[in-house]
Formats: structure tokens, C-alpha cells, sequence
């Protein structure tokens, strides 16, 4: 193995430009609100750059930390997590936004335990897997601790209730499964099991089935449940190839509910079009290759299944995002990676890409 060297400048360039493409974007979405809510058309962009330079200094920061310190506080940073996720249900902790108890208060700001549960099962789970590698085939030995562990997670975030930051941790844990080598089998039974897990999570909650019944044909409730999808539709088709241009987009004047959280790709594609579109998720295309390469030139297992568990959460976020942006999922309410507006969801995801950007420090060779 060769010496330490500097990190990857391909990853850090590729979060640093759909960072300031992000910054952009927030301004633009954002400015109709911040008028109409603060009186200050700049109001969400400074919080959005306060978040983006902890973000980055925490990202910086952690790239010079060995990323095997994580390895051996691995279970302290789950309990911790847990420790949180169960104190946001509390009332009078826990803050309710939008129907869930999902936020606790930190002075004039607020954390999503949540987005701390997604990195630490990812930590956790890859030591889990280095320790029982050779059980991660026997689905009692190997495979059953850890979905016990996930589905408690899944559980717990479920009360608050936060059906797509679960379904993320969940889809990240099962990717980091399949890596570690767990049968095919187990998958298509837990498949199964899953399907039938969901529909009855959408049957039990008429907030989700609407949603459901929204997605197949948003115009049989065009005012209400097939609203945010419409109106999504309505930013994305105009922009045609190049778009209305920067500060251009029309569905942002209160037409979209919030657009600079969930629905920021929707004014994207209005203002910068096809073509923008199209070089965010090149960009994003940059971001997996790179943490693909560094769990392949990892220096040990634990880096290899860290890198590819960071990376699966980011790909799985926006996948689901610009899915359920063009329609192609039911709204669910999970932001845009580095481009959304947001606390918690950015720091952690730059906090992630520290810890790849230091395995990439120790890799095997150059790639």
C-alpha cells in the first residue's frame, strides 16, 4: 500500500460545484417566499450558506480524520443516534412540521435525527459486516441481527412518522448487505416480506394512500393530493432544452409549496432546462464513480463497505427526488442531495463525504 496522499479532487470538485449550483438555486426558488415570509428576499440562502460553510469546514475537517476512528466508535455513534431519534418523539422535545415530530430545537435552529440515523447504520453496519463477514451468508448468523437492528431504526423513525428518510436507511443497509455478499435468496424473501410490510404502511395511513392514488392520476384531485405533482410538471415541461433563465421560473410565485426543499429540481429544469438539468446529474454521475473507485481501492474492508454505503445513500436520495420530481414516484418528501435547502440533510451529507474524501487519502493506487 502506498503512503498517504491528497484526496480525491474529482469528488470534492463534483459536491463543491452542485454546492454552489445548489446556493443558485435556493436564491432563485426560495426569494418569492423569503419575501412574503420574512421580508427578506435573501432570508433562506444566508441560513443555505450558513449550513453550506459548516458543511464544508466539517467535510475539510473530517477528510483529515483516519476514517478507522469511526470504526471503533461505530456502536457509541449508534446509540447516540438512537438516543436522539427516541427523544424527538417526545412532546415538548420533539417539534412537528408538515404532521411529523421529525425536528428538535437547537437555539434558532433545528436537527432532523433522522439524517443522523442514515450515516450512523451506515457506520455501524460496515463494521458489523467487516466483524461477520464470514456469516453473511447464514441468514440467522449473519443477516438477522443486523435487519433487527434496521427494522428498530425503520421503526422508530416510522413513529415520527418519516416514511422516505426510512425507506433511504433502509435501501442504503440493503445495499451495503448485498455488497458484504448475503445470499439472493434472503433479498427476494425479504422482498416479499417488504412489499407486503409497505402496502400495509400505505393502507394504515389515508395521508399515504392519497398520496398513492395521486401518483396514478394526480388530476382526479388536482387541488389538493395531485397538487405538488401538477405543479412539479408544470416547472419541469416549460423549460424545454435551455430554459426560462436564472431567476425566470414562474411556478416558484407560490404555485409550488416550498420549492427550495423537495421540489428544487422542479425550478432547475424551468430555469435552466434540459440542458442544466442534465450537467446536475452528470455532476452526480461524477459523485458515484468516485466513491464507486475508492470502495474498490479502499486499503481494508471497512473503508470498502463505508464508501459504498456514503455513496448508496446519496444515489438512493437522488434517485428517489428526481423520481418523484418527474413522476415517476409517489411524493416523498426526501431532498435533493447538496442542492436542497436544509440543515441537517446537507451538514451530514458533507460531514459523509469527508469520511470518503479521507479513504481516499489511503487508497491502494492511483485510479
Amino acid at each position: 500500500m502506498e503512503g498517504r496522499r491528497s484526496f480525491d479532487v474529482l469528488l470534492f470538485t463534483a459536491v463543491l460545484c452542485l454546492l454552489v449550483i445548489g446556493m443558485l438555486t435556493v436564491y432563485s426558488a426560495s426569494s418569492a417566499w423569503g419575501m412574503h415570509l420574512e421580508n427578506d428576499p435573501f432570508y433562506f440562502v444566508k441560513r443555505q450558506l450558513l449550513f453550506a460553510g459548516t458543511g464544508v469546514a466539517l467535510m475539510i475537517g473530517i477528510s483529515y480524520i483516519d476514517y478507522w476512528t469511526w470504526q471503533r466508535w461505530s456502536v457509541v455513534i449508534l446509540i447516540v443516534c438512537f438516543a436522539l431519534v427516541i427523544l424527538v418523539l417526545i412532546p415538548g422535545i420533539g417539534i412537528v412540521r408538515g404532521g411529523a415530530r421529525s425536528w428538535i430545537g437547537v437555539g434558532a435552529f433545528s436537527i432532523q435525527p433522522a439524517e443522523f440515523m442514515k450515516l450512523g447504520m451506515i457506520i455501524f453496519l460496515s463494521h458489523y459486516i467487516v466483524l461477520r463477514q464470514r456469516w453473511m451468508t447464514h441468514f440467522r448468523k449473519g443477516m438477522l441481527p443486523a435487519l433487527m437492528l434496521m427494522f428498530l431504526a425503520f421503526g422508530l423513525i416510522m413513529l415520527q412518522p418519516d416514511l422516505g428518510t426510512g425507506t433511504v436507511m433502509l435501501g442504503t443497509c440493503f445495499v451495503l448487505l448485498f455488497a458484504a455478499g448475503a445470499k439472493i435468496l434472503h433479498f427476494i424473501y425479504l422482498g416479499l416480506i417488504g412489499v407486503a410490510g409497505f402496502v400495509f404502511l400505505i393502507v394504515s395511513a389515508p395521508y399515504r394512500m392519497a398520496r398513492i392514488t395521486s401518483f396514478i392520476d394526480p388530476w382526479s384531485d388536482p387541488l389538493n393530493t395531485g397538487f405538488q405533482i401538477i405543479q412539479s410538471l408544470y416547472a419541469v415541461g416549460p423549460g424545454g432544452l435551455f430554459g426560462l433563465g436564472f431567476g425566470e421560473s414562474r411556478q416558484k410565485f407560490y404555485y409550488l409549496p416550498e420549492p427550495q426543499t423537495d421540489f428544487i429540481f422542479s425550478i432547475l429544469a424551468e430555469e435552466t432546462g434540459f440542458i442544466g438539468g442534465a450537467f446536475v446529474l452528470v455532476l452526480f454521475g461524477m459523485v458515484l464513480w468516485r466513491g464507486v473507485v475508492t470502495a474498490l481501492h479502499a486499503p481494508d474492508l471497512f473503508g470498502s463497505f463505508l464508501a459504498i454505503g456514503v455513496t448508496g445513500v446519496i444515489f438512493i436520495q437522488v434517485m428517489i427526488n428526481i423520481g418523484v420530481v418527474i413522476g415517476l414516484f409517489p411524493v416523498t418528501g426526501i431532498t435533493l442531495p447538496f442542492l436542497s435547502y436544509g440543515g441537517s440533510s446537507l451538514t451530514l451529507m458533507l460531514l459523509a463525504v469527508g469520511i470518503v474524501l479521507n479513504i481516499t487519502r489511503h487508497r491502494m493506487r492511483v485510479s
